[in-house]
């Protein structure tokens, strides 16, 4: 397995064309921050990844998690990785200062996870959770609840999870029956099974802060009646100091297709009858509502593990395609094998792999930072109108992002050939790390309902069509910036208006037949992803030709950012047009063939 090597250029470009970090800077939320510090920054933390959290990886894979009467066990390596990640001070860079964080924007918060989980995906699961735990109990929990727990969880010396799924339940999180009966004396005592806990036990961290969702006495029936409670795994004393051993336990592993590495928990609260002392975050029954913001920051985040396992394949794919040798390319003398990078169909897959996490990494990072414009700008109606951007744009951050990783896993196999199905190589661990990212956090099918459903009729449809009268902006740069744009100019155009048109049916006939929408929610999905993928390029494009126009940069690497623009518009950017008969197609089909009849 080859090494990582941070992208460093590749995000420092998009930091600044895409997300125009230099305007967040001049918030005055951030004004410690500059262009300058979070350089340094990226140097340091490229560095701290390839040296301390890669080499973790293929390990990890290997020896996986084991529970043994309640105590999981990691790979050892990680112990020390976790430990050099809490002295670093990394987990603290986006939190509240006033808790002992460093009140970096939200897009720096982005690169960290995409080059933790780049490095090592099993292992960035733990500080990824965390992180959002925090900034849930930090936008809900009382001023007791906040001292308690974030400057710790902000440290990553303690560490955070989020406890929905049941076993009944699924998906269906309004079906869960987990208790929380209260005691009196302003704490409750939990009782319940929960399953699919990422990093809900292990010895990394000091203590576990379990955010559980479960119902009060005499709560009304759904997510209606759902609350939030924190669960620590030791209870924590007034002064700080951990205290006994919360009555919950891990009864089990799930053994799971790939992340081998990350604990994933089946946890048993209440067993010894006594019930897990629990703390209400916030007032009863908005459990929902409050889990919303931690799932909306861990939707982001897996849309970023799309990106991350694309990059590592990519570069995996590529050190052996330029080793490989096999066949003799066009040109070459007879007789003499070439590298297998010098065939053309091997460059198309590495290039189609370079072009989409290209694309991942603009739009992640652009949704990352309309989080920054929408928390910190002092004009109101920029703050609204970011807002309402990184609501659209989250699902496709979260579904279409982690469904092209799961593609491109699968490429990174292919440039391997047979050596891609043979574990040794570690290909193969890519494709089976990324399959689960289009399940978790809300399937990738729900997160296209809910697109159809709530975000595409934002402001009445305002949203949406400000976004794409922004795409279509962008056609005038495009033409003035000459010949070698013109096919991106030309396909972006075509692309947009397929859009256009699958919009307008998906809201004519919806309207009478919510199953119509729902019969092409899937792939009107993938045509935003695919056209905002194109957009983003064009704009990242057309910077780097700013900036050789200027005489600054990398020649080589701005000008790769030109060809990687164009060729996702002629050769990927066309996939939009070609959803749209599935958009329009109806449900008629879909519900003409009897349940029993998918098995005849």
């Amino acid at each position: 397995m080859s090494d990582f090597k941070p992208p460093l250029d590749d995000i420092r470009l998009v930091l600044a064309e895409i997300c125009e970090v230099d305007e967040i800077c001049g918030f005055p939320d951030f004004d410690h921050v500059d262009a300058e510090t979070i350089d340094g920054v990226l140097d340091e933390l490229g560095r701290f990844v390839a040296e301390v959290i890669a080499p973790t990886n293929r390990v990890g894979d290997e020896q996986g998690c084991s529970v043994d009467d309640g105590v999981v066990t990691v790979p050892r390596e990680f112990h020390a990785a976790w430990d050099r990640f809490v002295e670093a001070g990394w987990g603290a860079i986006s939190q509240d200062p006033e808790y002992g964080g460093g009140g970096f924007p939200a897009c720096v918060q982005t690169v960290l996870t995409e080059l933790l989980a780049t490095s090592n995906r099993s292992w960035s699961m733990g500080p990824m959770l965390t992180v959002g735990a925090a900034e849930a109990i930090h936008a809900f929990g009382d001023d007791k609840q906040k001292q308690t727990y974030i400057p710790k969880m902000a440290t990553a010396e303690w560490s955070g999870t989020m406890n929905l799924t049941e076993p009944q339940a699924g998906s269906d999180v309004g079906a869960l029956t987990t208790r929380a009966v209260p005691r009196g004396d302003g704490t409750y005592r939990i009782f319940g099974t929960k399953i699919f806990i990422t990093f809900g036990e292990h010895e990394l961290a000091e203590n576990i802060i379990q955010l559980v969702l479960a119902r009060t006495p005499d709560s009304p029936p759904g997510t209606r009646g759902i609350s939030l409670f924190i669960v620590p795994k030791y209870l924590v004393g007034d002064d700080g100091s951990l205290g006994e051993r919360n009555d919950y336990t891990c009864v089990s592993l799930e053994h799971k297709l790939g992340l081998h590495a990350s604990p994933t928990c089946v946890l048993s609260y209440g067993e010894s009858g006594d019930g897990a002392v629990g703390y209400l975050i916030g007032e009863e029954h908005q459990g929902m509502r409050y889990m919303f913001k931690m799932m909306n920051n861990a939707r982001l985040g897996v849309g970023v593990e799309g990106l991350a396992v694309t990059e590592r394949a990519l570069q995996q794919a590529t050190a052996f395609a330029i080793e490989r040798r096999q066949g003799t390319a066009v040109g070459a003398p007879r007789g003499e094998q070439s590298p297998i990078v010098e065939h053309p169909d091997v460059r198309r897959m590495l290039l189609t792999m370079r072009a989409y996490a290209d694309a991942m990494r603009c739009l992640l990072y652009l949704n990352s930072s309309t989080i920054d414009v929408a928390g910190h700008h002092l004009d109101p109606d920029a703050r609204q109108a970011a807002s309402e951007r990184a609501e659209l744009l989250t699902p496709i951050s979260k579904a279409w992002c982690t469904d092209v990783g799961v593609e491109m896993a699968s490429l990174g196999i292919q440039v391997h050939g047979g050596y891609g199905y043979i574990e040794e190589t570690g290909a193969a661990q890519h494709l089976r790390d990324a399959r689960i990212s289009p399940i978790y956090e809300g399937t990738n099918g729900i997160q296209a309902i809910d697109l159809v459903g709530r975000k595409l009729s934002l402001r009445a449809g305002g949203v949406m069509g400000d976004l794409l009268d922004e795409i279509a902006a962008l056609d005038g740069d495009l033409e003035a910036a000459g010949d070698q744009f013109d096919s991106i100019r030309s396909n972006l155009a075509d692309a947009l208006a397929a859009f256009r048109e699958a919009t307008a049916w998906i809201i004519s006939n919806g309207v009478d037949d919510p199953n119509e929408a729902l019969a092409g929610a899937t792939p009107y999905l993938k045509m935003f992803g695919q056209l905002v993928g194109g957009w983003l390029l064009a704009r990242l494009a057309l910077g780097a030709r700013r900036r050789l126009d200027e005489g600054s940069g990398d020649v080589e690497h701005l000008e790769g950012k030109i060809v990687v623009a164009r060729f996702y518009a002629e050769q990927l950017l066309p996939v939009a047009r070609a959803q749209l008969g599935a958009v329009t197609a109806g449900a008629d089909d879909l519900f003409a063939i009897s349940a029993d009849g998918f098995s005849a």
